[in-house]
C-alpha cells in the first residue's frame, strides 16, 4: 500500500538525490566562474597571467570536485568548467605562461 503514495521521480539527466551539497556545489560555482575567467581573459593577448593563473585554479578545483562529486548536475557543469579552464589555463601557458616575465 505504501507504493501507492510514493512520489514518481523522473530520470532526468539533471536529477538531484534531494539532499543538499554544499561543498560540491561550492565547488561547481568557482571552477564555472574561473573557467569562464579563464576562457574570457584567455581572447586577450596582455591578461595572459590572469587566464593561466585562473585557469590552473579552476582545473584543480574541478578535479577536486569531480573526485566528490554526487550527482550527474554537478559531474556535468564540473566538466563544463574544467574545459572552459584547461582552454584559458593553455592559451595563457602559450602567450607568455605563470609568471610570463615578472620573474626572470
Amino acid at each position: 500500500m505504501a507504493q501507492a503514495f510514493q512520489r514518481h521521480r523522473s530520470s532526468s539527466l539533471f536529477a538531484t538525490d534531494g539532499k543538499p551539497h554544499p561543498l560540491q556545489d561550492t565547488l561547481m560555482a568557482v571552477t564555472l566562474a574561473l573557467g569562464v575567467l579563464a576562457f574570457v581573459t584567455a581572447q586577450f593577448h596582455s591578461l595572459h597571467l590572469v587566464a593561466s593563473w585562473a585557469g590552473l585554479i579552476g582545473i584543480i578545483t574541478g578535479a577536486y570536485g569531480q573526485f566528490v562529486s554526487v550527482t550527474t548536475r554537478e559531474r556535468t557543469f564540473l566538466i563544463i568548467g574544467l574545459g572552459a579552464s584547461a582552454v584559458g589555463f593553455f592559451l595563457g601557458m602559450a602567450r607568455g605562461g605563470l609568471f610570463g616575465g615578472v620573474i626572470g
